[in-house]
């Protein structure tokens, strides 16, 4: 007698609403490079196979090597954030030592990117990262972000360059990580809803993904305490509501680790997300901090969408009404966004300000109308006083 096959269980993580970025990736050697990392170490590696059994390590003391400098000097090829003070308006602008880094290249055949000289010790490489966030990414002179994000966004490429070329571990390399994962997660807040030709989520999502997994690999391989890894296995979770694979390895993590206060939140919010409970979600999100929120915001859009979807069904009467101010509070919204969100999904509103569900009238509205940047207010409301550097180097 033949058994019958057992139906087919979709996963959690592949819900129509599911965000395509949030799929956790193999920490693999190969799968946590990712493929762009695997193309930056492709011509060392076969360097390597050919003999060269020695891992390079950097001399340079410097953001960025003496001959860069000069090369792109003379190439006029020094970003404005860069020049020297005075010399902005000359025929060929000189470069500030103090001020210039190490751009990203990107490997080429010839080339030999294992040049001690041009390459940056661990050391070197933080204070470069703290640079980039303390004079560049939090100065409140440099205008406009979206170009001081792509200039830092870059030379944090060089720094990931620089440092897998180097197999560079320890310490350093996670204090790194964990600036440039904050960085990109913040980002992903502050410029959500810029053009594409001046911030692209998926490229910022790519990057991010990929420095993550490298930061929890060092984590579960290292031997040294790292007191901040409660929060990036919680940012890991949150970032990545509704994957599977983002669930199971919180699980795997020894218990002290799981059962901690910012694992736990992000456990509940996860289980929460994964039963299609959006009221839940939003109310346990009031109690993430600021970097948090940053994290969980690009979720918001579809918990709030479920919310709409579940509140026309379940009050679709012809004689019920249903205060806006309590659906606002639900929402983390003020009346006029939340009177805004409705017209978007076909609840009318009148002139008593009721809302009159319908689940004949729910509309799915296209992506250009809902504009999340207008929905931000249960993360903006959490920044205060933090400034940039606060939030980067995890002072909150």
């Amino acid at each position: 007698m033949s058994r019958r096959r057992a139906p087919r269980r979709i996963s959690l993580s592949q819900r129509r609403d599911a965000p395509a970025g949030g799929e956790w990736r193999q920490r693999t050697e190969e799968q946590w490079r990712g493929k762009a990392q695997v193309r930056e170490v492709e011509e060392e590696e076969r360097q390597e196979h050919h003999g060269k059994e020695s891992v390079p390590r950097g001399t340079c003391q410097t953001m960025c090597p003496t001959r860069e400098l000069q090369d792109r000097q003379l190439q006029n090829c020094l970003h404005r954030f860069e020049l020297l003070a005075g010399t902005e308006r000359d025929r060929r602008p000189r470069g500030d030592p103090l001020r210039a880094v190490k751009e990203y290249s990107r490997p080429a055949a010839g080339k030999d990117s294992t040049n001690s000289s041009d390459l940056r010790p661990a050391a070197v490489l933080l204070k470069t990262v703290c640079y980039l966030i303390d004079k560049v990414a939090a100065s409140p002179h440099l205008r406009p972000w979206t170009e001081v994000y792509n200039f830092v966004f870059d030379r944090l490429r060089g720094v990931k360059q620089d440092m897998i070329i180097q197999r560079t571990s320890g310490l350093n390399c996670v204090a790194i990580l964990e600036r440039t994962v904050r960085f990109l997660i913040y980002v992903s807040y502050r410029l959500c809803g810029e053009p594409l030709r001046l911030y692209d989520p998926r490229i910022n999502d790519t990057h991010l993904q990929e420095n993550l997994s490298w930061l929890l690999d060092c984590y579960a391989t290292g031997t040294e305490p790292h007191p901040n890894q409660e929060e990036f296995q919680a940012l890991g979770l949150l970032y990545n509501l509704g994957s599977a694979r983002a669930a199971q390895h919180i699980m795997e993590l020894p218990e002290r680790l799981r059962c901690s206060p910012a694992v736990t939140l992000a456990l509940s919010i996860n289980r929460a997300f994964h039963e299609r409970n959006p009221v839940r979600v939003l109310r346990l999100a009031r109690r993430l901090n600021f970097i948090q929120s940053c994290a969980l915001h690009r979720h918001l859009v579809s918990c709030r969408r479920d919310l709409m979807l579940i509140y026309s069904h379940g009050f679709s009467s012809r004689n019920c009404r249903f205060p806006l101010d309590r659906l606002a509070q639900l929402l983390c919204l003020d009346a006029s966004l939340t009177t805004r969100l409705c017209q978007a999904h076909g609840v009318e509103v009148n002139r008593d300000n009721q809302l009159i569900f319908s689940k004949a009238a729910f509309t799915e509205p296209e992506q250009e109308q809902l504009h999340c940047k207008l929905y931000h207010n249960i993360v903006a409301e959490k920044q205060r006083d933090l400034s940039v550097g606060d939030i980067i180097h995890g002072c909150t």
